[in-house]
């Protein structure tokens, strides 16, 4: 099987570490997302990652590919069987991949992190404070509530948990670590979740491919002559509603 994705992205991080738990064997073609030829287009029309290939079978969107894995090879179990029980990992799933996408992600790493790299200026400010002071605080209150003290959401660890924590890794990158005081709950799963092997795994190659795709795309650019917009670069950010990558 093959993934097109980058490795920094939550939603590729997500369906990795759900195949790690299956064991399934993978290759990576990396790609920043909204970026790519007319060929990617054709496998993700919404141009987004990340993009499963299983031999002549190919579907994009993270969710929809751990759910095709879940039901497609034995092995772990991504989702848990009861339906009540399943609807609601499927619920936080989409909590995270929305939610926590909008404020982690296009609200707080791309201002912070990949717009001063592009771009040579700092990011949208009001929007990063009003991420750190506002909406993350928001995210974080509702998961209080909703996260075990202890373990996994539904006994083992499976898609849901680690929707949830992979944004909190991006969130990381770009200088926010959860409250211990404040939300004990969320701390200590994202810790032992991000902590466990499945993803714990992936660190290292996040770590060789963190910037570097920008850095040379941006040089690449500025070596052909070409102007640096958010559409030659693919960082476009998408319309509300589509903010998974």
């Amino acid at each position: 099987m093959k993934i097109i994705g980058s490795f920094v992205s939550p939603y590729v991080r997500k369906v990795l570490a759900c195949m790690n738990l299956k064991n399934l064997a993978y290759q990576i073609d990396p790609i920043t997302p909204f970026y790519g030829n007319d060929e990617f287009e054709r496998l993700s029309p919404l141009r987004r990652i990340p993009v499963l290939i299983d031999d002549d079978f190919t579907v994009s969107d993270s969710s929809v590919i751990c759910a095709y894995l879940d039901e497609a090879y034995p092995g772990h179990r991504l989702f848990p069987s009861d339906p009540r029980d399943r609807a609601r990992a499927r619920w936080l799933e989409e909590f995270a991949d929305t939610r926590l996408g909008d404020v982690f992600i296009w609200g707080f790493f791309y201002q912070k992190i990949v717009h001063p790299l592009v771009w040579g200026e700092p990011g949208d400010a009001a929007r990063i404070a009003r991420c750190e002071k506002e909406e993350i605080h928001a995210a974080l209150d509702y998961l209080e509530l909703e996260l075990p003290a202890d373990g996994f959401l539904f006994g083992e660890i499976g898609a849901a948990d680690i929707a949830i924590a992979s944004f909190f890794r991006n969130g990381a990158y770009a200088g926010f670590e959860p409250d211990r005081e404040r939300w004990p709950r969320t701390a200590g799963f994202v810790e032992r979740t991000l902590a466990h092997h499945a993803i714990a795994s992936l660190l290292k190659y996040e770590d060789v491919q963190r910037s570097a795709e920008i850095k040379s795309r941006r040089q690449a650019l500025l070596d052909a002559g070409a102007p640096l917009t958010a559409e030659t670069m693919g960082l476009r950010e998408p319309k509300r509603g589509m903010m998974r990558l």
